[in-house]
């Protein structure tokens, strides 16, 4: 089976790295998606953030945190909007905060407690209805909150959907730019036609508002969000952009559009731009964007209230007045929870459990310090180039390396584009492919390896791979003094074929726990194997509790008769000290069913595309099987078939085997009778009493064939009160003597030849 020999060695061992390259190439420009490897690209992805994100506190911005503390000082969520307004009051003038956005959305019009009844009241009475409008403005809750927000540099909150059948609630902000700046580019904007925004009276109060949907990935872990997304047709900005616009006072939004290149338009945003129209040096800043007008979070470190990226401050304490006046001056404030029962978190590269506000409040502060990772367009041309320059690296070098030089040259290569990486990464924010290079680099010093390792003694590892799990080692060895004249080609040979079953199994794994029956079921399969392979067989299957082998292949063996039935009984003597371990713990003992049979079959490898075996197919085959089944009935562990029977004599002449010719029998599916035989030990033959119950087991089947009933009767009943060690006589005298008794009332044809039928498999 081995290779052509005039095949240059050194052109075949760059035909599998540059298959590898190929696919890993098809992969990169998107024509063949791997499985895994997109997965893998956002492990490795993750851990490059970890290893490069700054740790440090952000002293820019801080988080309200409607925390568990707060929830138990003040009250369960929601809160009434008057003490939202007190809130935001708070922040605005003794903290003087630079922006206030809220993580929060006012979806649901709040009356103060008692308004409704106090409405209905002043219905029925002028005077109280005089009295009510005084009051009503301390009662309007929504009315007291919106005065709080107006003129003052506060981000409402918002959120859009696509699951709920297009419901809309409350009042959008403004789009961020008018239709026109997009000059009819069909950009791929996340869309969404149904939002939760705030009441129109809020709306109105607070002009800017931004939505705080994030954008999972597909193992439900947070790391891009949206900074524009579409409803309508109109886009609309992020909570983060928003507040980062209204903390610089009067800018604007718009789209940075790519320049065509290489002949065609890059229909996608190259960035969003805020830029400042007047002023001695006017702003413009470009926030780069992905295809999609998404953003990586560039996260600083560690979440939540005690992860050192943002200071926490729980509104009760400024609520309570126990935040000292301007501790939050000129701070961007975030206002959000961090109390797992208001379900405002998600999974992040850095925790399993991170509050919904300190994602915006990542973006926030990488937008403020330039730190915005994105892929660029040209990321599958930088991974084209990199597949290809280290895999002609290791396709020159690799041949000229021994195993240890592969291993060291490779994680050169490797550790080489993980620098560049992380360079790019860190000094030009940009997120570039890693997974696929690092794999070609392991997936081409793994096949150079392997070449390397079959090209020295390769008829020899051959051979072991092809037969090593069917053979014992020692014949393999054997094999490799002469490998050319193995192969695993179909061919037609006599060969002896064993069926192995375990009896009353089901009754004993009942009784056992399932860590139990595994270590039954593999104590006894290592049990029976060890026998077969004692005797030069060769493992064909496992079959559910069965075991499938045969011998006289893929080595010749003229003995193969003769120890396929030495292992027999090697076996049913292994399951006598397997069975002596069940009794002392209680269970009942197993037994065996083995059937052999001798015939030429064909032996190959044979099977589908999707998986072949080296193993056995043919009539000779097919009747060892049913042989096997047939122990059951006759109540002996072991049977063969008589062509088994006259090649273990003709071979061996194994003094140590004794015979006895169980029955003729004519299985299904064959017109031809076959005698049955039972081999015994020499142990058990050389009892005192065995020969005598051999010579009335052998009368009373000679009389049986003859037809003559009293006669065989009689002969059994000497074999019965005979007694002995040994029980292989027991089920056949029962099944004989039930014969008997059928054949007397109802009598065989006149051409019968003594056989028992079978017409069942």
């Amino acid at each position: 089976m081995g290779l052509p020999r005039r095949v240059p060695h050194a052109l075949l061992r760059s035909v599998l790295p540059a298959l590898i390259l190929l696919i890993a190439l098809a992969h990169a420009i998107g024509v063949l998606r791997i499985p895994g490897i997109a997965q893998l690209d956002l492990f490795l992805g993750d851990a490059r953030l970890r290893v490069l994100m700054p740790g440090t506190l952000d002293p820019r911005i801080a988080i309200v945190d409607i925390d568990e503390k707060s929830l138990a000082e003040v009250g369960r969520w929601p809160w009434g909007r008057d003490r939202i307004a007190a809130l935001v009051d708070e922040l605005f003038v003794r903290q003087q905060a630079a922006a206030v956005g809220f993580d929060i959305v006012f979806a649901e019009p709040e009356l103060g407690a008692g308004a409704e009844v106090l409405e209905r009241l002043a219905a029925d009475e002028p005077a109280f209805a005089a009295r009510l409008a005084a009051l009503r403005a301390t009662l309007d809750h929504d009315a007291r909150l919106a005065q709080a927000l107006a003129g003052r540099p506060a981000v409402l909150g918002y959120y859009l959907t696509s699951d709920r059948d297009g419901r809309r609630i409350g009042s959008l902000p403004v789009p961020a730019w008018p239709r026109e700046a997009l000059q009819g580019r069909p950009i791929r904007f996340l869309r969404y036609d149904g939002y939760a925004a705030n009441l129109p009276l809020l709306a109105r109060a607070a002009p800017d508002a931004g939505f705080f949907n994030a954008a999972p990935d597909l193992d439900g872990v947070t790391r891009n969000v949206p900074l524009v997304a579409e409803v309508d047709g109109r886009q609309y900005p992020s909570l983060s952009l928003a507040v980062l616009r209204r903390s610089l006072g009067d800018v604007r939004l718009a789209p940075g559009l790519a320049a065509p290149r290489a002949g065609r338009d890059y229909d996608a945003l190259a960035s969003i731009v805020l830029s400042e129209p007047s002023g001695a040096a006017p702003l413009r800043l470009a926030i780069p964007v992905d295809e999609r007008a998404r953003v990586r979070v560039p996260y600083r470190g560690g979440a939540g209230p005690h992860g050192g990226s943002f200071e926490y401050v729980p509104a009760t304490d400024l609520l309570g007045g126990r935040v000292a006046p301007g501790t939050l001056r000129g701070k961007l404030v975030l206002i959000g929870s961090s109390a797992p029962g208001l379900y405002d978190q998600t999974a992040t590269p850095v925790s399993p459990v991170t509050p919904g506000v300190e994602v915006h409040a990542n973006v926030l502060s990488g937008l403020l310090d330039g730190r915005m990772p994105t892929r660029p367009d040209w990321a599958a041309g930088y991974d084209v180039a990199q597949l290809v320059l280290a895999a002609l690296v290791l396709m020159l070098v690799l041949p000229r390396l021994g195993a240890i030089g592969g291993l060291v040259l490779a994680f050169g290569v490797a550790a080489a584009l993980v620098a560049l990486n992380l360079w790019f990464y860190a000094a030009r924010q940009l997120a570039l492919p890693l997974t696929a290079a690092l794999l070609l680099v392991a997936l081409i010093d793994a096949a150079s390896t392997v070449w390397a390792y079959f090209v020295e003694g390769r008829s020899r590892r051959q051979l072991a791979r092809l037969f090593g799990t069917y053979v014992p080692p020692e014949l393999v060895a054997e094999m490799a003094r002469d490998p050319e004249s193995y192969d695993m080609r179909a061919e037609n040979r006599e060969l002896s074929v064993m069926f192995c079953d375990m009896r009353n199994f089901t009754r004993v794994s009942e009784q056992l726990r399932p860590e139990d029956v595994r270590a039954l079921v593999n104590r006894f399969f290592s049990t029976m194997t060890a026998a077969i392979r004692a005797q030069r067989g060769t493992l064909d299957k496992y079959i559910g509790d069965a075991i499938m082998a045969f011998w006289g292949a893929p080595v010749s063996d003229p003995a193969h008769a003769g120890h396929a039935v030495r292992a027999a009984l090697a076996m049913v003597e292994r399951v006598d000290t397997l069975n002596a371990e069940l009794a002392a713990k209680g269970l009942p003992a197993i037994g065996l069913g083995i059937g052999i049979n001798t015939g030429v079959v064909c032996v190959g490898d044979m099977g589908s595309d999707l998986r072949r075996s080296y193993t056995v197919m043919g009539d000779a085959v097919n009747l060892a099987s049913r042989i096997e089944a047939l122990t059951r009935h006759y109540g002996v562990a072991i049977l063969v078939g008589a062509a088994t029977h006259d090649a273990a004599q003709t071979t061996s002449g194994d003094a140590a085997v004794t015979w006895i010719e169980v029955d003729r029998v004519r299985v299904k599916g064959k017109q031809q009778s076959v005698t049955l035989f039972t081999p015994v030990s020499g142990a058990v033959a050389r009892a005192p009493e065995f020969s005598g119950r051999m010579r009335a087991w052998c009368l009373a089947l000679a009389a049986y064939r003859q037809q003559h009933w009293n006669e065989a009767e009689a002969r059994l009943h000497e074999l019965t009160i005979a007694g002995g060690t040994d029980d292989a006589y027991a089920g056949l005298a029962a099944r004989l003597g039930e014969r008997i008794r059928e054949l007397r009332s109802t009598p065989p044809p006149p051409d019968w030849d003594g056989a028992t039928i079978f017409d069942t498999k």
